[in-house]
Parts: C-alpha cells; sequence; structure tokens
C-alpha cells in the first residue's frame, strides 16, 4: 500500500469536509492513511479506524510505509549524485512530507526541475509545499492521472526539457491499476517519451517477501477504502520494467535497495514492497 494515488476517484467535499472541494471525508483514502502510518496529521478519523484496522492485520505497516519514503530519498539522491539526472517527473507524489524528490534532487544539484503529478484534492490543497523550488531550478505541480500519460507527458513538457534525460517516478502508484496490461502500456508510454539515459523508480506492493498478510489486508482495505489497490509478484513487476537496464541491485525489497547498514553492520529488514530503478538504454 502507499499514499501515491494519481488515479480517479470519486469526487465531492474541501479540506473540512464542505460540499466543492473534492475531499471525501466519510470514506478512507489510501493518501490519507499513508500519512496516519507515516506520523502525519493530514488525515481523518475514518482513515485511522482503517489504518488501525490494517494494522492489526500487517503489524510492520508502519515500517513499509518509512521504508517506502526512504527509498524515495535514497533513489532521488542516486540519481541526481551519481546518474547526473537533473529532471525529475514524479507521478502519484501523495502527501507532502520529510525528504520530497524536489528538496532531495536540489540539495545535490540547485538547478533541478522537478514536476509533481496527483489528482487527490488534498494534495492539491497542499501542493504549495512542494512548490518551494531553489531559484536555481524549477518545481510544478500537475492534477492528472496516471492513467493519462499523455495528458502527464504534454503539461510537463512546460517545465522539462523532453530532449534531455528525465527519472520517472513512479513509487507507489502503478498498485492502483489493476490491469497490469494498463500498467505496461502506460509504461512503455512513458519511457517513449523520455530520451536514452532516462530513469524510471518504481515501488509496488506483493504478497512475497514476507507479504502475505497482505492478501486479508487489501481485501479489507478494498471495501473500506479508495482507490482500489492490488500486489504483483516480482515476476510481474519484472516485465514492467523489462527494457530498462538494472541499477544494482536490481528488483529488491525497497527497504534493503542501496540501503545502509547500521553501526553493528545489519541492514534493514525486508518488507513487502518492491523497489527497483532502472536505466532506459
Amino acid at each position: 500500500m502507499h499514499e501515491e494515488s494519481s488515479v480517479s476517484q470519486s469526487p465531492s467535499v474541501n479540506q473540512t469536509g464542505r460540499p466543492g472541494s473534492g475531499i471525501d471525508t466519510s470514506v478512507a483514502h489510501n493518501a490519507r492513511i499513508w500519512d496516519y502510518w507515516l506520523g502525519g496529521k493530514d488525515n481523518y478519523i475514518i482513515d485511522r479506524e482503517v489504518g488501525n484496522r490494517i494494522r492489526e492485520m500487517v503489524p510492520h505497516i508502519d515500517a513499509v510505509a518509512r521504508a517506502d519514503r526512504a527509498f524515495l530519498a535514497r533513489a532521488a539522491r542516486f540519481l541526481t549524485e551519481e546518474a547526473g539526472i537533473r529532471q525529475f517527473l514524479d507521478i502519484g507524489t501523495g502527501l507532502p512530507t520529510a525528504n520530497n524528490t524536489h528538496e532531495v534532487a536540489q540539495a545535490v544539484a540547485p538547478e533541478s526541475r522537478i514536476v509533481y503529478v496527483d489528482n487527490d484534492p488534498l494534495v492539491l490543497v497542499h501542493a504549495r509545499a512542494l512548490l518551494s523550488s531553489d531559484p536555481k531550478g524549477a518545481t510544478d505541480y500537475i492534477e492528472a492521472d496516471v492513467r493519462d500519460p499523455d495528458a502527464i507527458l504534454t503539461r510537463a513538457a512546460a517545465t522539462l526539457d523532453f530532449d534531455r534525460p528525465i527519472a520517472i517516478m513512479l513509487l507507489g502508484v502503478l498498485n492502483f491499476v489493476p490491469d497490469t496490461d494498463q500498467v505496461q502500456s502506460i509504461v512503455d508510454r512513458l519511457l517513449d517519451a523520455v530520451p536514452s539515459g532516462s530513469y524510471l523508480a518504481l515501488t509496488h506492493p506483493t504478497i512475497e517477501l514476507g507479504g502475505e498478510g497482505n492478501v486479508e489486508a487489501m481485501a479489507y482495505y478494498n471495501q473500506h477504502a479508495t482507490p482500489k489497490i492490488c500486489a504483483r509478484s516480482g515476476e510481474e513487476i519484472g516485465r514492467i520494467v523489462r527494457r530498462l537496464e538494472l541499477v544494482e541491485p536490481g528488483l529488491v525489497s525497497c527497504a534493503v535497495w542501496r540501503a545502509d547498514a547500521d553501526e553493528d553492520g545489519v541492514l534493514p529488514a525486508q518488507v513487502p514492497q518492491y523497489g527497483v530503478v532502472g536505466r532506459k538504454p
């Protein structure tokens, strides 16, 4: 499960639950549940109730949320420091928290340009936190659906130069698209739009890597929250990114991807969330 939710959902209500804002406080929402697991405050009673019930089924769910967020920081740092990327297209960004993509990238390279994409009304409310760019670089926010990559690419071109390498960030968003063929089409369309030397970073929940509890938890979530979610196997994710040259250590639990060992030399425990970064040849 993940905070990112750049997929369509039913409209209705504002950040205080009044009609007209598109924020429905009567139904739990993934971005807000994820925010709750991360210790944030942008959530409602219904989100905490569903989040607590899932925590009973998957006691390590908070660790999954933290590991996914830490993966974002490590991946963005690798892409900026080692791969030399200066442009990011972050689709399904979720609610702003610590170490947002532009903060990590611009700390290394202030000239970095970042476009965020989501269609959750609550993320839009907080979008100004995603636009606090270093003056040498730029950030933008697009309200759009991951299932409409052409619209995303058209609008992102106002900020990003598609003749130069771009890192596409798809962290915990493809799990909201149940049709794997559609997911493949989305990824292929995005990769077709960027030049050689571009990268894609992806995380995705699974029932592998000790994630057997996700079966019950996702069934409960899909009955009580929105948008609907699904898990995928490592084999399925591997096929989705088959066009890419995978960065070491390849497709692994996001918790251990290029993670540092603690002072005793122990790496973080894996969580049932795959993480991968790959380069377009």
